[in-house]
């Protein structure tokens, strides 16, 4: 019975596998077309306002807790994401914890700007974009784990994550190669977050809409 049920997690997992390099290729071309816009919107506080440099510093502290939190759940996952599920620590609290921690990254990035309302459009459009790659995920784990996933999804949020559900493991495995992924693709965020930084230093004198 284990050994006729292998193909059809190997095939999950090289659909997902297709699923996340699309997935990939979505974000670096939304993030092409993200930076123009800051262009023509300008924030309300002015550069330099204690008000504009709070919401910079804090944005700047997501992305830090992005960076981190994204870490800690590949602590867990360790590259079994369709070989075995993984209901364990971050995984315990949300189905999707490095999604969240995306969100959490984006919203930061958003913050650069100045704008809170550019931060919040930014974390709905990464919604939007990771939703249907959310959907697909669910669909192939649910056809690898059957009723175990389905009741792992009954019973955990999707993306908000609900602290009373926590519970641990004694022991995890980790797959450093994994790991070391995880942190350089966070660092897009940083980058991102200093290119953001040193445009809107250099914005020309263009027509711009301002955002609270």
């Amino acid at each position: 019975m284990r050994s006729a049920k292998l193909p059809d997690i190997q095939a999950v997992q090289s659909h997902l596998n297709r699923v996340q390099l699309r997935r990939k290729a979505v974000i670096w071309w939304i993030s092409t077309c993200f930076l123009p816009v800051i262009f023509f919107t300008t924030a309300h506080f002015k550069a330099g306002s204690w008000q504009r440099d709070w919401i910079e510093d804090f944005g700047a502290l997501l992305i830090f807790i992005a960076i981190l939190g994204r870490a800690w759940c590949t602590l867990y996952i360790g590259g079994k994401k369709t070989v075995a599920l993984v209901t364990s620590g971050p995984y315990s609290v949300s189905r999707n914890p490095l999604y969240f921690f995306s969100f959490v990254a984006v919203a930061g990035l958003g913050l650069q700007t100045g704008s809170i309302s550019m931060a919040a459009f930014m974390t709905l459009a990464a919604y939007l974009v990771f939703l249907p790659v959310v959907l697909r995920e669910e669909a192939g784990l649910s056809t690898a784990h059957g009723a175990h996933y389905e009741a792992y999804r009954n019973s955990v949020p999707r993306f908000l994550p609900r602290p009373s559900l926590w519970r641990d493991e004694d022991v995890v495995t980790v797959s450093p190669g994994m790991l070391r992924r995880t942190i350089v693709d966070g660092m897009v965020f940083v980058l991102l977050a200093f290119l953001v930084r040193v445009l809107l230093r250099l914005l020309p004198d263009l027509p711009q809409v301002t955002l609270y």
